[in-house]
């Protein structure tokens, strides 16, 4: 491989195609975290089994930013069953599709050394690796981001006025990959603001401005509806901290570390026919910098920073790493020519060997705050037909969605109108004098709840009562922890 690219790249697709095996080897390993699945992805399980309908019913409540990635996931789980491969596979093949993308930006912008060096980078970047494995729709933001940014880049970099048909697609395609971002998560427009000012500092010209501002109007006008609608939901988001400062040092240093990376390649790798000002840190600092500080920016009027919202900006670091690491190559060539054509590859290898115990963590159960099917299997061995369950929180009632068969014989006494009937993701529960009334019958009861070290006081009225009732007229007689979750099981007094 070094050869082929150090020496007029007889193989360029390598450049590309290299990132993508690796990103997509790093994906599958490991993909089914020891058959775990936790309470956000349990989200996505639930919701994707239930009907079109339902779906639709449940986004009038709740979740409706996760419109398009519930429905997608629906199609899927009806194609190929439901099953962690299929929940999480769509991540893997994202991260691999914006490996690849960066990895073209980088070869055209930086030469093939930057390219192969960001392309292998983005998979390896910490947060990337959580996200490769989640059952959520950041990484498939972050695919379409990649391609919206290639896209973009090859529209400024494009030469002339370019066959008008040709050209009027690829705006389209631009601005349909920004829209399909935005359904996923409108979080993702912050891509264009950092699009703004790679054009900005490109110096582009008008021919290129205008459709962009065009694309980027339409895109925004599409996704207006859902923002509007969702913010009705923000209830959803309530739980997330006030940002700190200590919150904005992990972006801090990654900040600084694309600055040194820009800064390393402001020489620039070889490159032909470009703009002057269309470089690496051109297009990376700001797809590091902008979406990051916007989000920091919001959370100041409402608390939203949550770097998984903006996982797409780390492709701007991984850009900016693949290009010092050209540069590297660059200034180690003259006299070194044979060490310089090992150099990414060495590097890659010493990251991945240091990350090592990153992956791994990644790749455990213990890396989530829980796990839902760890504690399914639970329930399954202690329950007897007849028993009665409770969950508390009533979000906890996600276990029983995920693994009916292990809740088969048991009577949820609490519940009321069910999570599709409802339009809930957890469903209602009944008052609590009801739910007093109908514990008061039972003889045995499970309680599915969470671990010692996670649990919080709950403020629900309803869980108030099944506490005392318990505590009142019950005795524990069996209690097990498994990765953040716990069943007692209660047996009444006498």
């Amino acid at each position: 491989m070094t050869s082929h690219i150090s020496t007029g790249l007889r193989r360029p697709y390598l450049v590309w195609l290299v990132p993508v095996l690796w990103t997509l080897s790093l994906g599958l390993w490991g993909l089914s975290r020891q058959n775990s699945v936790w309470r956000d992805e349990a989200a996505t399980w639930q919701v994707a089994g239930r009907s079109p309908g339902e779906i639709w019913h449940l986004l009038g409540h709740v979740d409706a930013v996760h419109g398009l990635y519930y429905l997608l996931m629906h199609v899927l789980f009806e194609v190929f069953g439901a099953s962690t491969t299929t929940l999480r596979l769509p991540s893997v093949l994202a991260v691999a599709v914006a490996a690849g993308c960066v990895a073209l930006i980088g070869r055209r912008l930086a030469g093939p050394w930057a390219g192969l060096g960001g392309g292998l980078a983005l998979g390896l970047l910490p947060a990337v690796q959580f996200q490769l494995q989640e059952g959520r729709s950041y990484a498939l933001i972050a695919g379409g981001a990649g391609l919206s940014t290639l896209l973009l880049v090859s529209l400024i970099a494009q030469t002339g006025a370019g066959p008008v048909r040709r050209t009027r697609l690829r705006w389209t395609a631009y601005g349909a990959l920004v829209l399909v971002c935005a359904l996923l998560n409108w979080f993702s427009l912050l891509i264009l603001p950092a699009h703004a000012v790679t054009l900005w500092w490109a110096r582009a010209r008008r021919g290129v401005v205008a459709p962009w501002l065009l694309a980027s109007a339409a895109a925004v006008a599409g996704a207006l509806p859902l923002i509007l609608f969702s913010r009705t939901q923000s209830g959803q988001v309530s739980w997330i901290p006030p940002l700190t400062w200590h919150m904005m040092i992990g972006p801090g240093v990654l900040l600084a570390v694309g600055v040194l990376g820009a800064w390393a390649d402001r020489r620039g790798g070889p490159r032909t026919g470009l703009p002057a000002r269309l470089t690496a840190a051109s297009v990376g600092l700001p797809l590091l910098a902008v979406p990051l500080l916007g989000l920091a920016a919001a959370s100041l009027i409402q608390p939203l920073f949550l770097d998984r919202y903006v996982l797409f900006s780390m492709l701007g670091l991984a850009l900016l790493t693949g290009a010092a690491l050209g540069a590297a190559v660059r200034a180690l060539a003259p006299r070194y020519p044979k060490a310089s054509g090992a150099l990414v590859p060495v590097v890659v290898a010493v990251s991945a060997v240091a990350l090592l115990p990153v992956a791994l963590a990644d790749r455990s159960p213990a890396s989530r705050v829980d796990d839902v099917l760890a504690v399914a299997g639970e329930v399954s061995a202690l329950k007897r037909d007849g028993d009665a369950v409770l969950f508390v929180p009533a979000a906890r009632r996600d276990t029983a969605l995920v693994s009916p068969g292990a809740f088969a014989g048991l009577k949820d006494i609490a519940l009321s109108r069910g999570p599709a009937e409802s339009g809930t993701l957890k469903g209602e529960e009944a008052s609590p004098a009801r739910i007093s009334a109908a514990l008061r019958e039972q003889r045995r009861v499970l309680l599915v709840t969470d671990s010692r070290k996670a649990a919080k006081p709950s403020g629900s009225a309803a869980d108030r009562a099944k506490a005392a009732v318990l505590r009142a007229e019950f005795t524990v007689v069996e209690d097990r922890e498994v990765r953040g979750r716990r069943v007692t099981v209660y047996e009444r007094h006498g």
